[in-house]
């Protein structure tokens, strides 16, 4: 009989504890659910969201020409698809060469025997990758124009435009800061804009209408590609001086139809022997 009732009373225990094992996953279920992967339930931080429509070229966002911006376009469902790009956009930055750094002037500072030397070897190796580059452009630097000409001889048949955006200059003011780097706060007013616009005129989807991928080689300056890096992968443009560059390395960007961007490479410059390549 002492046996029956130690065998009820466990059993009652078990249904006990059972009972409130069940109460507190339902009042916590939410909390302790196990998702398929680990971004299905993950919210990152404000700063690391992507925005889609950062060159507000997304499909979905583009209202028709005849929609006042007061009103709801109703046919902007219908024209997602006309709207939608279906080819990528290539991006090659490449950095000028060494130049003579005792110059006073722009035209002073023109590309060293050393800086000559390695706009070759990426002549030599944009010509290696056989890609059907869609145009060059190049800052109207000195260094920038000398470098983008030696390029020229290895694709000669690659149309060249020059533009002043592109031009060297100090973006926005970077985080953290650099003791040695501090060029008055006026420079960062204008030369930002400038670095900017350049940033908008450039770094865009392509267009519904282009038919296959495009691949624009653009020869300018290391602030000017560092801060261009940020501003396309969404990350605080503050950080580009935590970038460093080789001179006449190569970095490319590619830019999809959704929009994404994708950082293929950074200042490459393993092409060249090791002897060749320099930063400053």
């Amino acid at each position: 009989m002492t046996g029956f009732r130690n065998s009820k009373r466990i059993f009652l225990g078990l249904g006990a504890a059972a009972s409130g094992l069940s109460v507190f996953y339902y009042l916590n279920k939410n909390k302790y659910t196990a998702s398929m992967s680990w971004t299905s339930n993950y919210e990152p931080s404000p700063c690391a969201k992507w925005n889609d429509n950062w060159d507000h070229r997304a499909p979905q966002f583009i209202r028709s020409k005849k929609t006042k911006l007061s009103q709801k376009d109703e046919n902007n469902n219908e024209d997602i698809e006309k709207y939608t790009p279906k080819t990528c956009r290539h991006i090659i930055l490449v950095r000028h060469g060494q130049y003579n750094l005792d110059g006073q002037t722009d035209q002073d500072r023109y590309l060293t025997k050393l800086g000559r030397l390695q706009a070759e070897y990426t002549g030599k190796r944009l010509l290696e990758l056989g890609l059907p580059y869609t145009d060059m452009v190049k800052s109207t630097m000195t260094r920038a124009q000398e470098t983008g000409t030696l390029i020229s001889q290895f694709l000669p048949k690659v149309p060249v435009q020059h533009c002043d955006l592109l031009r060297e200059g100090a973006p926005i003011p970077p985080e953290p800061p650099i003791g040695s780097y501090r060029p008055e706060r006026y420079k960062f007013f204008e030369d930002g804009a400038r670095i900017e616009a350049a940033f908008r005129k450039y770094f865009h989807r392509a267009d519904p209408n282009q038919q296959e991928d495009s691949y624009h080689i653009i020869v300018c300056h290391a602030n000017v590609i560092r801060y261009l890096v940020c501003r396309a992968l969404q990350v605080p443009a503050e950080a580009w001086l935590r970038l460093s560059l080789y001179h006449a390395s190569i970095t490319w960007i590619t830019i999809t139809p959704s929009g994404r961007c994708i950082l293929r490479v950074l200042g490459e410059a393993g092409f060249m022997p090791a002897n060749v390549v320099s930063s400053t």
